[in-house]
């Protein structure tokens, strides 16, 4: 089950949130392909942004992934996934979150609402009968891991830089510090670029998960005016999970 479990990781982060700044723009989506060591077409990960209101008529942006197994993969692993995120447009904080997946029938469904008054996050385990649960919300606006590093394509990094971050992987909240470690030239589907490679690490607090079991993300972020995220890397002890991005439609003026 390590395939398994490294391909379904690498696609279940790419459900996109943002804060503070948001990470896509109106109307802006960005197709993925994922690939592991042995298997070319793994899978594919679709994200679309697209603009919303509140009851009140207050600005938010409402964010959409899918990802799903392909090919050869999805006879070893059928995987299937939907994220769904709501955000404040003025502050740019995330409001709310659901994700749901579907892993060899294996489902998981939970829902997250933000209090940032009381600096907690409201969980709520859909495949269970349980009450919302309260995760104390450490300082710092909380984004998933592939948001910060979306986001990240804003913070104007240059090699030997740095930036904390909060991350929350399910119910459990990472305090992240993301290092730019240097640049790299990426030849993809869609060109080739001179990019910027940022690694998130766990330094500020014993590492968790992923981190404590000694694997790496990177992110490598093209030095154009559009600062696209053209390849996402989670490397384990057993191989890596690559999603390279071949498809991109610019946000509406």
């Amino acid at each position: 089950m390590k395939l398994a479990s490294a391909i379904a990781l690498l696609m279940a982060m790419s459900s996109l949130h943002a804060a503070p700044t948001l990470a896509l723009g109106d109307n802006e989506s960005l197709l993925y392909h994922v690939s592991w060591v042995v298997l070319p077409g793994a899978g594919e990960i679709t994200v679309s942004a697209h603009s919303a209101h509140d009851a009140l008529g207050a600005p938010q942006m409402r964010i959409v992934t899918t990802t799903a197994t392909r090919g050869l993969a999805r006879l070893l692993l059928t995987f299937d996934a939907r994220a769904e995120s709501l955000f404040d447009m003025n502050s740019g904080r995330l409001l709310w979150l659901g994700e749901s997946s579907d892993l060899n029938m294996d489902k998981a469904a939970h829902t997250v609402v933000f209090d940032y008054s009381k600096r907690t996050a409201n969980y709520t385990n859909g495949m269970a009968s349980a009450p919302p649960r309260p995760l104390r919300m450490p300082d710092g606006n909380p984004t998933d891991l592939i948001t910060c590093l979306l986001v990240a394509r804003t913070w104007n990094l240059r090699p030997g830089g740095q930036r904390d971050a909060l991350v929350l992987f399910n119910d459990d909240f990472y305090e992240l510090t993301i290092h730019a470690r240097g640049y790299e030239q990426l030849t993809t589907p869609l060109g080739t670029f001179n990019t910027l490679v940022l690694e998130p690490r766990m330094e500020k607090t014993p590492p968790l998960g992923m981190f404590k079991r000694g694997s790496t993300v990177r992110v490598w972020i093209a030095q154009d005016d559009r600062h696209l995220p053209v390849r996402f890397q989670v490397h384990f002890k057993f191989g890596s999970g690559v999603a390279t991005l071949v498809g991109y439609r610019p946000p509406a003026r």
